[in-house]
């Protein structure tokens, strides 16, 4: 469990389109097996310690003819950013992805103060 002990608490929000593979044939729509798709998101305030982060499927396109198969997580979750994966596998054929996602967790108060 994360403890929040700040009284000051940042949401920060927002979305990504991940892909659109099948516009130019990309590897998750006209690839097999393994593949995996990951962005850098920054945030545009950084939190006082690394905030929980929640991503979710905003938009799938997904071939109805293959299995659906996907996997999205937040990774390398930091006080200024993370990054948001999405990874198939098999003969699942995604044309486009699109990921939301909200990190909350302590920001800085004015009171604070450090000693170097």
């Amino acid at each position: 469990m994360k403890r929040i002990t700040s009284g000051k608490i940042g949401i920060a929000q927002g979305s990504k389109i991940l892909f659109s593979d099948f516009a130019d044939g990309g590897p998750m729509w006209t690839g097999q097996g393994e593949r995996e798709s990951r962005h850098s998101i920054t945030f545009k305030e950084s939190f006082h310690l690394a905030p929980a982060v929640m991503v979710g499927l905003a938009m799938w396109d997904i071939d109805h003819k293959s299995t659906s198969r996907g996997d999205l997580t937040a990774e390398n979750v930091t006080r200024k950013g993370f990054d948001i994966v999405f990874r198939t596998w098999g003969d699942t054929r995604v044309a486009r992805i699109r990921a939301d996602w909200t990190a909350i967790g302590a920001i800085r108060d004015d009171d604070d103060w450090e000693i170097d």
